[in-house]
């Protein structure tokens, strides 16, 4: 796989060699088990895959190629480039302005701008609409694209099946930068639906089976269909493409229940099944993947909390949070200043969407093990950063060569 040329501060001295290690020993990506550390009265068990993902990489190093190769020029980007506080900081520091916030609203108005600005599109993509406000203010979008390759891949599967004539449904968030970019390319060649998780796909076969009146699926469904979707006609051959951060499980899941629907609806003979729901296998990224596979492994193994590192934002990093809050204490944070002492931690809840502390989050015994991950777009530094803060709060541990030595080459 391609290497990129990252910024220096985003590697790590400790996590940035093990993964390399690991990588170097399972080629293959069969080897799930999680990396040890036992400082002796605190033990780190860390995710096999976590942390930068092929996107994420090649989206940075666009943007500072962009920054490098444009002295005194203006440089925008779209809206955040990944869902990292401290990438995104880095960027604005050096001088970077974001057109838009990660909800879609403008920041700087197009009139603003001169063919001789720059523009970086974020690595969620971008919509049809937007390449054309930037080709009208006279600006190149393809300059400096740092669109995921795994995000172009669903545009293209839903552009596949379009042509078909099936409609495309998007399991994803509806508010999320990647699900409106594919909402508007996928628009392009079908009709197109977006549901955001189980709940609303049951509701969404209602309108298939035709259990709900179309006049309510226009309310139901507001902002979340294409122009002149009409549900008597355009649910009857229908094909499901994701958000490539969601839960492999859960985006299989709705397709399993929708292709079940469809089987019932139209008593489908197995030879039949592919004539109104296409085969889209599965279209989740191989980090997505990786990572969640690596969670589910991590936590077989018996600990006392879990610290998840990541953007707040951040679709793929909060699926991994709620996958390790079925099974224990979770703490998701954005960097080590989260920790604020021994007994206090800082920390986000994915239910009321606000930080909160938590007191005590280190038992007071002897050893501690914590499990320890990250989203895809967390840089190796931060998770180093956490792990030495929390092996300072404790005495007597062994020292971080003797501790990291397995894994040196």
């Amino acid at each position: 796989m391609k290497s990129f040329n990252i910024p220096a501060h985003y590697r790590s001295r400790i996590i940035s060699p093990i993964k390399e290690f690991r990588r170097k020993r399972d080629k293959l990506k069969r080897d799930f088990t999680p990396s040890v550390l036992d400082f002796g009265p605190v033990r780190f068990l860390i995710a096999r895959h976590f942390g930068f993902c092929y996107g994420v990489e090649n989206a940075i190093e666009i943007a500072y190629r962009a920054i490098a190769e444009n002295p005194g020029k203006r440089i925008f980007l779209l809206s955040e480039m990944i869902h990292n506080p401290d990438v995104n900081r880095d960027l604005q520091e050096r001088g970077v302005r974001f057109i838009m916030d990660t909800a879609g609203n403008q920041l700087i108005p197009w009139s603003e701008f001169t063919p001789d600005d720059i523009v970086i599109v974020p690595a969620f993509g971008t919509t049809l609409e937007i390449q054309q406000q930037l080709e009208l203010a006279g600006l190149d979008p393809y300059s400096f694209d740092t669109t995921c390759p795994f995000v172009e891949k669903v545009w293209n599967k839903a552009s596949q099946i379009g042509k078909k004539d099936y409609t495309v449904i998007v399991h994803g968030k509806p508010s999320h930068e990647e699900t409106r970019a594919t909402f508007s390319h996928s628009k392009e060649s079908a009709p197109t639906v977006v549901v955001k998780d189980m709940e609303q796909t049951k509701r969404l076969a209602k309108y298939i089976t035709g259990e709900l009146p179309t006049a309510q699926f226009y309310e139901e469904f507001a902002d979340q269909y294409s122009d002149g979707f009409n549900p008597e006609t355009d649910l009857q051959h229908i094909g499901v493409v994701n958000q490539t951060t969601m839960l492999a499980a859960d985006t299989q899941s709705i397709a399993d229940y929708l292709k079940l629907v469809m089987i019932r609806k139209y008593a489908l003979l197995p030879e039949q099944v592919e004539e109104r729901f296409a085969n889209t296998r599965d279209t989740l990224c191989y980090a997505t993947n990786d990572n969640q596979d690596a969670t589910y492994a991590l936590l077989t193994n018996p600990a006392d909390f879990a610290i998840v590192a990541g953007g707040y934002k951040s679709s793929n990093t909060s699926h991994i949070v709620e996958l390790c809050e079925e099974k224990l204490p979770t703490y998701f944070i954005e960097s080590e200043q989260k920790i604020l002492s021994r007994n206090l931690i800082r920390h986000f809840n994915l239910h009321t969407k606000q930080e909160e502390v938590a007191e005590n989050f280190i038992p007071d015994k002897e050893p501690v093990t914590i499990l320890l991950t990250c989203g895809a777009s967390c840089p190796d530094a931060i998770v180093e950063g956490i792990l030495l803060k929390i092996v300072s709060y404790f005495e007597n541990t062994q020292s971080l060569e003797d501790v990291i030595q397995p894994y040196q080459e």
